[in-house]
C-alpha cells in the first residue's frame, strides 16, 4: 500500500478517512503555495503560516487509491465520489446542502429566499440562524471586517448576527458586546429591543427625583435609534427620547434651566 502524506507532513499508511472537522469529502487539495495536501483550506490555513488560495487549486487526491489528478468530482483510478456538491471555481467538496455559486459574492454559497431583503445589494447570502429583523439594508455590508474582531465576514465560516440597524457582527462578537454594552459600535442604534428594559428606566426615573435645582433643566438629546432631536428633561438616570421613547440618547448642547425658573 502506497505510503499517503498527511496533513502534518509525516507518511504513514492511514487510507480512507473521509472529510474533516469543516466539510465531508473524499479527496484532498494538493495546495498550488506549498505542494501539501490538506483536506481544505481551512485545515491548510490553521497549521501553515499562509493561506491556501481556493481559486489556484488545481489537483487532489483521491483518499481511497491515492491517485494525484485533476480536480474533479470523482476519481478518474477507482470511481470514488469525492463530494455530493462540487463546485470548479471554488474547488468546495462536500455534501449536498444546497449550495451555489454566487456571481456576485464570487464564492459558494447556501441558499436563502426572502423577497423583502435585497441580498446582492449587501452581498450577503445564505447564512443559517441569520436574525433579519433589521430594518435596512446596507449597501455591500458583508465585504467589511467585523467591527468587534476586525476579522472579514464575507467569506468567514462563523455564524454572522445581522443587527436591526443592518450591520453585520460574528454571532460570537455579538454574544460577547452584550456583555458589555447593548449599542452597535458603528452606529451606536440599538442591538436589539430595548423596550421591556425602556419602561423599566421609565419606572426608576419616577422613583428618583433630581434635587431641586435640577427639576427645572432642560437638555437638547439626539436618539440613536430613530436620529431624531428633542429637548427634554435632564435626568442623571437617562434622557428619553419624546419621539420614539427610547433612553439610547446623546447630550447635543448645554443644559438650561427653563424661563419660568430663571
Amino acid at each position: 500500500m502506497a505510503a499517503l502524506v498527511r496533513e502534518d507532513g509525516a507518511r504513514g499508511p492511514e487510507r480512507g478517512r473521509r472529510g474533516c472537522e469543516h466539510y465531508d469529502r473524499g479527496c484532498l487539495l494538493k495546495a498550488p503555495c506549498c505542494d501539501k495536501l490538506y483536506t481544505c483550506r481551512l485545515c491548510h490555513d490553521n497549521k501553515e503560516d499562509h493561506q491556501l488560495d481556493r481559486f489556484k487549486v488545481k489537483e487532489v487526491q483521491c483518499i481511497n487509491c491515492e491517485k494525484i489528478q485533476h480536480a474533479q468530482q470523482t476519481c478518474e483510478e477507482c470511481s470514488t465520489l469525492f463530494g455530493e456538491y462540487y463546485c470548479s471555481i471554488c474547488h468546495l467538496f462536500d455534501k449536498d446542502k444546497k449550495q451555489y455559486h454566487c456571481e456576485n459574492c464570487g464564492i459558494c454559497r447556501y441558499l436563502y429566499l426572502d423577497n423583502n431583503i435585497n441580498f446582492h445589494k449587501c452581498s450577503y447570502l445564505s447564512f443559517g440562524n441569520l436574525n433579519f429583523s433589521f430594518k435596512q439594508c446596507i449597501e455591500n455590508v458583508s465585504r467589511q471586517n467585523c467591527p468587534i474582531c476586525l476579522e472579514d465576514i464575507h467569506t468567514s465560516r462563523v455564524v454572522a448576527h445581522v443587527l436591526p440597524c443592518g450591520h453585520l457582527l460574528h454571532r460570537t462578537c455579538y454574544e460577547e458586546m452584550l456583555k458589555e454594552g447593548y449599542r452597535c459600535p458603528l452606529c451606536m442604534h440599538s442591538a436589539l429591543d430595548m423596550t421591556r428594559y425602556w419602561r423599566q428606566l421609565d419606572d426608576e426615573v419616577a422613583q428618583t427625583p433630581m434635587p431641586s435645582e435640577y427639576q427645572n433643566m432642560t437638555v437638547d438629546i439626539l436618539c440613536n435609534d430613530c436620529n431624531g432631536r428633542s429637548t427634554v428633561q435632564f435626568h442623571i438616570l437617562g434622557m428619553k427620547c419624546n419621539i420614539c421613547e427610547s433612553y439610547n440618547t446623546a447630550q447635543a448642547g448645554g443644559c438650561r434651566i427653563t424661563l419660568d425658573q430663571q
